[in-house]
């Protein structure tokens, strides 16, 4: 396992001389060093998100620092992030966290990518009570979860249900009238969808929360395929194959950003199943764009937050800044799991000085209470804040179609759902294949 400690960039030495006043009935501060434990796959199938994570983090923690770090009680207190490597696996997850929290001594937890690997990572967070703000892992089993004490995690990303839900809804309103108007279907003709789904909480999540959205909303879809994949699996032609023969209208692959991709081009080039593929938010990531190449020309990416198309509004200047320096910082565009996790290490410092405090229980509590501007993800409300239920923040959500760009030789996403911020309208391509009739 790989741990490296971020060298704090500013120390505040003469604020803690030896001469100063006690003031006992103000709460303890700690050393004039808040340690954040950047929970992240650093290695393993899904690196090039987990390294995403950390250095949006890292960003964040240098700007917050130069800016003279986290005042507590009027004591300035620099940010030092220590990485834990979950190597994308559950026991190497635990195995990390364990470190961060009864080792290197983190004051809270920030990250944690894939359902799965939190799922068994957050346990010792619960044990230790350890505050997590939980910034990549989608599923909402883990502040719903009862079999350990979860009101120590903060999930800052939309879960399964928000996105499969909305992603559903786009296909019904967007996508199948198209098909049908061209194809001349009968209304009362199902919209035939297939789900190639990671075998997961992740995946999981949002096979049910598709089916639910169906049932919930009344919508004349039929589920015509649904296929598991193992995480980190790299040949997809088999359920490929198994899915085409079922005739779908529509391909909803629940996968992360590697996975993805293959399906995409083996489904085209291998399998021809030339289809409409649908994306996960994970894959809103500048690798996925290169990766695909022609073959995810028109596919669909749900979002909210990318690093090519920026949707108009309040946040938008916001957006395009973050996007400027950490390319600066670091060479290529950010990711979508990059910015919640740089506004994840926001929210911690936001907490801590609220609190008063770098007591955990204390910190907790601020993070219950907590009530920010949005950043450079748009929230409803404009707000960030945490529903007092299951302490989960709410993004506003969007939906990217794929588009070749001669410049740059790669797809470029455009936004073309909602209407509010939509760019361009959906495209049916000349060469899509419906389902049977």
């Amino acid at each position: 396992m790989r741990y490296t400690t971020l060298v704090s960039v500013l120390v505040i030495a003469s604020l803690l001389l030896a001469g100063c006043v006690e003031h006992p009935e103000e709460p303890e501060v700690g050393s004039g060093e808040l340690k954040i434990g950047v929970v992240a796959s650093l290695t393993g199938s899904a690196s090039a998100t987990g390294t995403d994570m950390w250095q949006s983090a890292v960003l964040a923690a240098e700007e917050i620092n130069a800016k003279g770090g986290v005042v507590v009680n009027g004591v300035p207190m620099t940010i030092t992030l220590v990485q834990g490597d979950d190597e994308s696996s559950p026991k190497a997850g635990v195995e990390a966290v364990t470190k961060l929290i009864t080792e290197d001594k983190v004051d809270l937890l920030v990250g944690g990518f894939s359902s799965g690997v939190t799922s068994a990572d957050s346990v010792v967070a619960a044990e230790h009570k350890v505050p997590f703000i939980i910034t990549g892992a989608s599923s909402p089993v883990l502040t719903h979860r009862t079999d350990i004490d979860t009101s120590y995690f903060f999930h800052h990303c939309p879960t399964t249900d928000d996105y499969g839900e909305r992603t559903t809804i786009f296909v019904n309103e967007i996508i199948k009238p198209e098909i049908y108007a061209r194809f001349n279907f009968p209304e009362d003709r199902p919209l035939r969808m297939a789900l190639l789904y990671q075998d997961s909480a992740y995946g999981i999540g949002v096979h049910d929360a598709t089916t639910k959205t169906i049932e919930t909303y009344n919508l004349n879809i039929e589920i015509v395929a649904a296929e598991k994949f193992k995480m980190g699996e790299t040949d997809y032609r088999t359920p490929l194959t198994v899915i085409k023969a079922t005739e779908p209208d529509v391909i909803y692959p629940v996968a992360f950003l590697n996975e993805q991709t293959l399906i995409v081009t083996q489904g085209r080039k291998d399998v021809g199943l030339d289809s409409i593929y649908l994306s996960v938010e994970c894959n809103d990531d500048p690798d996925y764009y290169t990766g695909v190449e022609r073959w995810g020309e028109y596919s669909i990416q749900e979002s909210r937050f990318g690093p090519y198309a920026i949707p108009a509004g309040p946040i938008e200047s916001a957006v395009e800044t973050f996007r400027d320096d950490f390319t600066a910082r670091w060479g290529a565009p950010p990711s979508m799991m990059g910015a919640s996790t740089y506004e994840g290490v926001y929210i911690a410092a936001e907490a801590v000085k609220n609190a008063g405090t770098v007591d955990k229980a204390a910190v907790r509590d601020a993070l219950a209470e907590i009530e920010m501007s949005q950043m450079v993800e748009a929230m409803q409300g404009g707000v960030i804040t945490f529903t007092q239920d299951y302490r989960e923040s709410k993004f506003d959500l969007y939906m990217q179609q794929l588009f070749w760009d001669d410049s740059v030789g790669e797809t470029r996403p455009k936004i073309v759902w909602p209407n509010s911020v939509k760019e361009t309208d959906f495209v049916l391509p000349d060469w899509y294949e419906p389902g049977s009739t």
